[in-house]
């Protein structure tokens, strides 16, 4: 429980190192293309941080190519939580463009969370449901998939 309390406290802290870059990326890309492109792009270029940032320091795991092709899908629901949450934001509730991103990030955080850590730490939820006592799964030094 402990070690899920720390987890969950890197993963709050590198989210919001990455909201961060995001943002900071975003308001220097906005004044040079609309607002939606200049969110992808800073979405993309924050999400390869974010995946080193999540295995190192969050997960404690080794990047592999595998866990990188595979971390996208983490930022899929994120993307589209967050995608769906700024048209609705700025379009239907008239938030400001600049403003709106932010909100929309706080909403797709706990599902960001789940995915992540399914991707970068595989195995786990199933090891936790066959030793019911609650100990971490033990990770392979060794693997199939190179490092980054």
């Amino acid at each position: 429980m402990k070690s899920q309390l720390g987890q969950i406290l890197r993963f709050g802290l590198v989210g919001g190192v990455n909201t961060g870059t995001f943002f900071v990326l975003y308001l220097l890309l906005h004044p040079h293309m609309p607002y939606f492109a200049a969110y992808t792009l800073a979405f993309v270029l924050a999400m390869v941080g974010s995946f080193f940032m999540n295995t190192y320091f969050t997960y404690r795991t080794r990047p592999t190519w595998k866990k990188f092709l595979l971390f996208p899908l983490t930022n899929i629901t994120n993307y589209v939580i967050q995608s769906v949450g700024l048209l609705l934001l700025v379009d239907w509730a008239g938030m400001n463009e600049k403003i709106a991103p932010l909100v929309a990030a706080v909403i797709a955080i706990p599902f960001t969370y789940v995915i992540s850590k399914r991707i970068l730490i595989p195995g786990t939820d199933e090891a936790r449901a066959a030793d019911p006592a609650g100990s971490e799964p033990q990770r392979s030094s060794t693997s199939s998939a190179s490092t980054v």
